[in-house]
């Protein structure tokens, strides 16, 4: 049952996506998949299940997050005017797991 529900939601989500995407306002689609839905339940089980000092630092490693997210976006900006989209879309996302890979080098080389 819980298997079938995670599946419902994700379809709900690719729907609305795919309906914001022939609306005038296409773009918004673009935020619809940056709702906090993983982040909350990460936060909740942080905050449940450790200190607060915890939940503090993975908030603001939340936060640094976002640099590997604009890594990806500028990448597919730039890449779409050179690329086919899915060459496009593969390269963008080789350029988030490098910015990733080295936000999480860093931060565990400062915070160790």
């Amino acid at each position: 049952m819980d298997l079938m529900l995670k599946a419902a939601l994700g379809a709900a989500v690719v729907l609305i996506l795919a309906a914001l995407a022939k609306t005038k306002n296409y773009y918004i689609a673009g935020l619809v998949p940056l709702f906090p839905t993983f982040a909350l339940i990460a936060h909740f089980i942080v905050g449940k299940g450790r200190s607060v000092e915890d939940l503090k630092t993975t908030i603001v490693f939340g936060m640094w997050s976002i640099i590997p997210y604009f890594v990806y976006l500028a990448t597919l900006y730039v890449m779409v005017d050179w690329m086919r989209l899915e060459a496009s879309l593969a390269v963008a996302a080789v350029g988030w797991l490098i910015a990733a890979t080295v936000l999480v080098t860093v931060w565990v080389r400062l915070h160790s």
